[in-house]
């Protein structure tokens, strides 16, 4: 069975997770990405063909002019809405293009929760070069509030402002490098941040768990750990649920950030894929499941099972050492293995010794990635905060 994988750059759900599942299930597989050289690098024995994944006509063209299709995925962000079109076009099992583009596109998704009332948060969207101080004034927005990029990344120049000044500084910074882009500014939201992880066919959705979000101190909001809530309370997930079957979202994988306040379960964003920065690949050994054979067989229109069989006991965290300035990376340990009593942790760099990195203020300021799992939560706690404590990263300016 044929399935085309649309990607921008390469990521380790990707490399680590759908290629070897895809493998494993017998399938040719056929990458279509704008950055062919990044991919071929990383896994040159899979078949790559040069596309603009950005844009549907052209994917479409080019799976039309090579082999016929059972399956067209991206676990990108970016390219949820494209996939969607392109698979059905060739009349194969998709996610909804108007669930994946309310979901990508954060204002969108604001318009949609209240029309259905489900939730009204106060927001607007600010067009490029559109004065920010004149459209809040408008709409009556109270500080503090949030600004980020409309369709942005990662926590990618998102910023909690304080007041008029602080608003036309942050929003000169980020237009300065993302020209043209759409803002969106919105009330901000109290309350714990967790996440829920979801897998469905559009029959059955499972609820695969989430986790509890730590941040980094405001104004930014870089995740900095996370550690596994194996079931949230059911009316918080029967609050989170309600909303995102506003959205439409209920086919394959999708990962949810919302914040707990007073009982009350308010979406922060929705990423219609699964969860990355390693937890996916934490999560199917937690469950011990075959998430992404799971995930791909949905595509190819298989059913998902009533019951996924998943582990329900043990704890599992991740945590992500941080830069805290500008520089070079000169010093950092490498990737290890451990285990201690019955926890076995992973550490796995994600910046190279030797390269010079911009402070961010982002996720992009990540240096690497421990994830543990383990039977107990203070186990699990007790050896990620020995091994972060006994490494060195050394950031020379």
């Amino acid at each position: 069975m044929q399935l085309y994988l649309l990607a921008l750059n390469p990521t380790d759900s990707v490399t680590e997770g759908f290629l070897p599942a895809a493998r494993r299930l017998g399938l040719d597989i056929t990458l279509l990405t704008d950055q062919p050289e990044a991919h071929r690098a990383a896994y040159p024995d899979t078949e790559l063909l040069e596309c603009d994944v950005r844009d549907f006509r052209a994917v479409i063209t080019r799976i039309s002019a090579h082999r016929p299709p059972d399956a067209v995925f991206s676990n990108s962000d970016h390219l949820q809405t494209q996939t969607a079109l392109a698979a059905d076009y060739f009349g194969l099992p998709a996610k909804s293009w108007r669930a994946a583009l309310r979901t990508k596109d954060k204002a969108e998704m604001r318009r949609r929760l209240a029309a259905t009332g489900q939730d009204t948060v106060r927001s607007v969207e600010l067009a490029a070069g559109q004065d920010p101080v004149t459209a809040l004034a408008a709409l009556d927005l109270p500080y503090p509030c949030v600004i980020k990029p409309r369709e942005g990344v990662a926590s990618e120049d998102v910023v909690l402002v304080e007041g008029p000044g602080d608003l036309v500084l942050r929003c000169k910074e980020i237009r300065e490098h993302r020209p043209g882009a759409a803002l969106v500014v919105e009330e901000y939201l109290p309350g714990e941040l967790y996440t829920l992880e979801t897998l469905g066919d559009g029959r059955v959705l499972h609820v695969l768990g989430g986790f509890h979000t730590e941040l980094s101190p405001l104004p930014y909001f870089i995740e900095e750990r996370l550690t596994y809530v194996p079931a949230h309370p059911e009316p918080v997930v029967a609050q989170v649920l309600a909303q995102l079957d506003a959205l439409g979202v209920g086919f394959g994988a999708c990962h949810t950030e919302f914040v707990v306040h007073e009982g009350r379960a308010r979406i922060i964003e929705v990423n219609y894929r699964v969860i990355g920065d390693q937890c996916d690949l934490l999560l199917a050994r937690l469950l011990d499941i075959p998430l992404f054979e799971h995930i791909l067989r949905t595509h190819l229109g298989v059913p998902l099972p009533t019951d996924l069989g998943a582990r329900t006991v043990g704890a599992a965290r991740l945590d992500y050492p941080c830069a805290q300035r500008s520089g070079t990376l000169t010093a950092a340990p490498a990737a290890a293995e451990l285990r201690t009593g019955d926890v076995q942790s992973t550490y796995r760099p994600l910046r190279r010794t030797g390269e010079r990195h911009e402070l961010h203020r982002t996720n992009r300021d990540l240096l690497g990635v421990v994830r543990a799992i383990g039977g107990d939560q203070k186990s699990v706690d007790r050896a990620v905060t020995d091994f972060v404590s006994a490494q060195r990263w050394e950031i020379t300016p």
